[in-house]
């Protein structure tokens, strides 16, 4: 669901901005900016919940088993009692002093056993879950309410298979989907690990027989090569992280390279179809910094733009956890 957020009045005469006469060289014409942000929450799925919030932790249920981990963004007090959270089946701690500011670094201790991995359902395609080192669990749900939004434009698409380009892919939980509904998928990451569990995924999903091209590599040298090449895809999911290594050691900055990835993964949209999904989980941004990017490189595209917050709703409590920005384009 999309909810405004808040509005952004243009300015009629837009030379104050600049601090530049009308007879300068620079172009007046008033910036194409959004009118509003939207608001996109993920209420829960039958394998996934959020319990609750609060000072700088999550109670979330994956499957059968209840997991407590760093959120710095809970800024307010939890709501359940003490007890529900000490009866988590594993906790992560971060490292203390010195780890990162986003509380990725330290271990996970447990009150139980816990199997190695586990199923859960994500719109029919079946995702093992696991404990990774960095608190992470190899899913992130609060990106469904963007997987329905790319099924909408997979169905749109007309006269020929829908072909979808999942970059910094993961797990594969949107290739999955996206296989699941007759795309034509193409998956890359540059973690081989990752690549392995997106495979171990799509067995248990019996996708097999699926149109599924797995590529272990860098994704800017990746998306240079299909722009030479050029291919073309209906639908670009770019969900990069903050900072990154290819498998050859190549370095990934978010602040860097994602103008220039950007401009090429434009190229890479179907001339008829096409739509982008574009999220950041890097905090220093803006949603209006993603927005005015995206913006720039569609220019002359016909289109429509959505740009806002992905959050989570918290369990019987309707309140709302940040977790990532995001602009969306679509010409389906």
């Amino acid at each position: 669901m999309g909810v405004p957020m808040s509005s952004i009045d243009v300015p009629p005469n837009p030379d104050w901005c600049f601090g530049m006469a009308a007879t300068s060289n620079i172009s007046h014409q008033a910036p194409d900016v959004p009118r509003a942000l939207s608001l996109v929450t993920m209420t829960g799925l039958p394998d996934y919940a959020l319990l609750d919030s609060g000072h700088g932790r999550k109670l979330e249920r994956y499957g059968r088993y209840v997991f407590d981990r760093p959120e710095p963004q809970a800024m307010w007090k939890q709501r359940l009692e003490p007890g529900a959270w000490l009866r988590a089946d594993a906790t992560f701690k971060d490292g203390g002093k010195g780890a990162d500011d986003d509380g990725e670094a330290g271990r996970w201790r447990f009150t139980k056993p816990l199997p190695s991995a586990w199923p859960l359902d994500v719109m029919g395609a079946t995702m093992h879950c696991r404990l990774m080192n960095f608190r992470h669990l190899g899913l992130f749900p609060e990106q469904v309410p963007h997987w329905q939004w790319m099924l909408d434009r997979i169905k749109a698409v007309r006269g020929e298979q829908p072909r979808v380009l999942n970059l910094f892919a993961y797990t594969g939980a949107a290739s999955l989907i996206a296989a699941r509904a007759g795309a034509d998928v193409t998956h890359v990451d540059a973690s081989k690990k990752a690549i392995g569990w997106a495979k171990e995924n799509q067995a248990a999903s019996k996708l097999n027989d699926a149109t599924l091209r797995w590529i272990l590599e860098d994704a800017r040298k990746f998306v240079a090569r299909q722009v030479r090449r050029g291919r073309t895809y209906h639908i670009v999911l770019i969900d990069p992280p903050k900072f990154g290594r290819g498998p050859e050691g190549e370095v990934w900055d978010f602040f860097t390279h994602m103008p220039q990835m950007l401009r090429e993964c434009e190229k890479l949209l179907a001339p008829k179809y096409g739509a982008m999904i574009v999220t950041s989980y890097a905090i220093r941004a803006s949603a209006l910094a993603i927005d005015g990017l995206v913006r720039e490189c569609m220019d002359g595209r016909p289109g429509d733009i959505d740009t806002g917050e992905l959050a989570l709703v918290e369990t019987g409590a309707q309140r709302l956890l940040p977790t990532s920005l995001f602009t969306r384009w679509s010409a389906i």
